[in-house]
Formats: structure tokens, C-alpha cells, sequence
């Protein structure tokens, strides 16, 4: 893969397995953040026109990686819960609307959506167990609920939802489809049209191969003005920088939900990984990353005693596959790999493995070694 694993100069034995968590930069963010540094230290603002281009080709790169219709649908956020957020603090709730989630998501799926109680909305949670689990969450979708609001995949099983078939039922039966794209976007590919969801976000920290502090936010264009403002500022006006203007209105595109002063650093770095992944495009990018995961699922199933908690069914998983080992604590064994240099993490019931498509098989191959070891001594 020409010089990819160059963009990775990461330490002599680190075995990074932790992209759903936080991922390394590539080399190419890095520089472009330190010659963005050193703009600033010699120059100051001098050129900014041109950080302007830079954020302007981040929403392009961006509304193809989503496959927006439009530049105009995608804002920059600080956060995926600033997004979600936006969104359950900008529809028009009635006493008695339902919001329904599953009973696997990630806190920042559950947590803006339970504090609409006060509003009288209702949270309904539904188990994702089951072969059908789309069927599922279509079931508990009643004359009462407002919106269904699910991660693409799961944080802590890795499973992948069925997007096109969510979007249709909800399309079906009006209701609004959000779906939190955090540990999809950058792993496989991620289209919201024909997903048919009203809005997406994810942020650029995970699989994107970005800085935390930004992240993307997909509004549907018909329901943009739809959704109440609660941030105002200077860069969400339609004629942002006339200084001069006393009247007012939001801007018409996605801009209206950025109100103040743009995370400059932050666009310089997540430009420039997203170079990367178009460079080596997303088809691409998911099959070197399911090879990856195949590789270290068939590794998984033969070490003795290990217990797989994710999907078998490729169709069903993105870069997650989350494990547990007969006679070691999760805790325990966590620690264990940390200090064999081994970065993963603690969730759900087990240890949760994340390579991407650019992981070196030398990494998964020591990974498998090390646990053999660990379940036979």
C-alpha cells in the first residue's frame, strides 16, 4: 500500500489496537499542524484567506465522504454530543413524543435524548439481540415517536446496523432518522442519502484519523431551519463579516450551527487526514480493514478460553471485535496487554480491539501471540 504505514512512524513495539477509542495522526497531520504553528509563531494571521481555503476543502472532502448533496449540509462541530445535541434541543417537542434508542448506545445517544424529560418525551429502549435487531427498532417505532436516533455501530459489540433499512422504515412511517457515525465514518463507507437519515454526525478523533475538538454534522436541508438556534454569534450569520450590518438572519446553510470562531488547528489536521483516506479511497479502505478483522477474529478462535462478544458476520461488524479471556478478569487483563504495549480498551463485556486498514500484520500476529500465551500459562 505504497507508503502508507510511513504516515504511521508510530514507536518500536507499539501495538496500536485502539482506533474506535482515539486514533494516531498520520504524518501529513502532523506536519500540517506544525507548519500551521509556525505560521502563527512568525507570521500571525497574514494568511489567513488561505486557512479559509484549507477549511474549505474540509467540508468538500467531507460531503464526499458522506455523500451530502451539498457543501451547504455539513457544519463543523466541536463534538458528535454538541450535533446530537443541536438536534434534541432544536425540534419542537410535545408532551408525550417518544425518542426511541437502543439499550446499547454509547452515553452521548442516551444522555441528550433522556434530558428531553422534562419535556414530557419519552426514551424507549430496544435490545439489539436477536438476529433482526432493525426489525426491532422499526417495532417501537409508534404513532408517538418523534425520532429513532441509533450509532451505525456499536461502541462497546462492534455490531453494524443495516442503515438503509432503518431509513426506510423510518421514511415509512415519519419518523426523523438520526444515526451517530462515530465509529463507522473512516472505517467503511457512509452515504446519508441513501441511508435516507435527517441527520448524522460524527467526530474526527476515531476512525478519521483526526484531532479531537472537530467533527462533522449532516443536517438534511428541509429541516434545517426546522431546528431552534440556542448559540448565536458572528459566524452564523448569512452575511457573516459585514461588521457593519444591523440586521440579521441565521445562515441558510449548515453554517447556522457554528457560531462562533472556527477550530483552525483542528481543520488543518483533520484536512489533512482526510487526504489520506480519499487518496487510498473508502472501498479500499474497508476490505484491507475487514481482511485486518477476519485475521484477528479466525486468531481469536483458536486461543482456548477466549469468548467473542461481536459479530462472526462481516456484514455485521466495521473495526470492532471486543473479547474476553476464561480465568482473567477484564480489568486485569487490560492492564496486562497495556503493559505489553498492547492499546485497546475496557468496554461492554470484554476487551475491545480496533485496528484499521493501514495496521501492519506484524501487530495483529504479536497481539495473537501474546494471548495465546496469556490463556495457556
Amino acid at each position: 500500500m505504497y507508503a502508507v504505514h510511513d504516515e504511521f512512524p508510530q514507536l518500536p513495539g507499539l501495538r496500536y489496537l485502539n482506533h474506535a477509542a482515539v486514533s494516531p495522526w498520520p504524518q501529513r497531520a502532523a506536519e500540517a499542524v506544525t507548519r500551521f504553528a509556525r505560521e502563527n509563531a512568525q507570521s500571525g494571521a497574514r494568511d489567513y484567506p488561505d486557512w479559509l481555503k484549507t477549511e474549505q476543502r474540509l467540508r468538500e472532502r467531507l460531503q464526499r465522504l458522506l455523500n451530502a448533496p451539498s457543501c451547504s449540509d455539513i457544519a463543523l462541530v466541536k463534538s458528535t454530543s454538541e450535533a446530537l445535541s443541536f438536534v434534541a434541543f432544536g425540534l419542537d417537542w410535545r408532551a408525550g413524543d417518544q425518542v426511541v434508542i437502543s439499550n446499547e448506545e454509547f452515553p452521548s445517544n442516551r444522555v441528550v435524548w433522556e434530558a428531553l424529560n422534562r419535556f414530557g418525551v419519552e426514551v424507549v429502549q430496544v435490545s439489539l439481540k436477536g438476529h433482526a435487531p432493525e426489525d426491532a427498532l422499526l417495532a417501537a417505532c409508534g404513532p408517538r415517536t418523534r425520532l429513532l436516533s441509533v450509532s451505525a455501530v456499536q461502541y462497546a459489540s462492534g455490531l453494524r446496523l443495516e442503515l438503509q433499512c432503518l431509513g426506510q422504515g423510518c421514511q415509512e412511517r415519519g419518523v426523523l432518522f438520526c444515526v451517530d457515525a462515530i465509529q463507522q465514518l473512516g472505517a467503511l463507507p457512509f452515504d446519508v442519502q441513501s441511508s435516507q437519515c435527517a441527520f448524522a454526525m460524527a467526530d474526527g478523533h476515531k476512525w478519521l484519523l483526526g484531532p479531537e475538538g472537530l467533527g462533522v454534522f449532516y443536517c438534511r436541508r428541509d429541516l434545517r431551519e426546522q431546528l431552534k438556534l440556542h448559540e448565536y454569534g458572528w459566524h452564523m450569520l448569512e452575511h457573516a463579516g459585514d461588521y457593519q450590518r444591523t440586521e440579521w438572519q441565521a445562515a441558510r446553510s449548515a453554517r447556522r450551527f457554528e457560531c462562533g470562531s472556527p477550530n483552525m488547528l483542528g481543520t488543518m489536521a483533520l484536512e489533512a487526514s482526510l487526504s489520506l483516506l480519499e487518496e487510498v479511497g473508502m472501498p479500499q479502505v474497508e476490505a484491507a480493514l475487514q481482511e485486518r478483522m477476519q485475521w484477528l477474529q479466525g486468531g481469536l478462535q483458536t486461543i482456548p478460553g477466549c469468548n467473542l462478544h461481536s459479530p462472526l458476520n462481516p456484514l455485521r461488524r466495521a473495526g470492532i471485535l471486543t473479547f474476553s479471556l476464561d480465568g482473567w478478569s477484564n480489568q486485569a487483563l487490560y492492564q496486562q496487554l497495556r503493559d505489553e504495549q498492547v492499546i485497546c480498551a475496557q468496554r461492554g463485556a470484554g476487551i475491545r480491539l480496533s485496528p484499521h486498514f493501514y495496521t501492519q500484520d506484524q501487530i495483529i500476529e504479536e497481539t495473537l501471540q501474546l494471548l495465546h500465551q496469556l490463556a495457556t500459562t
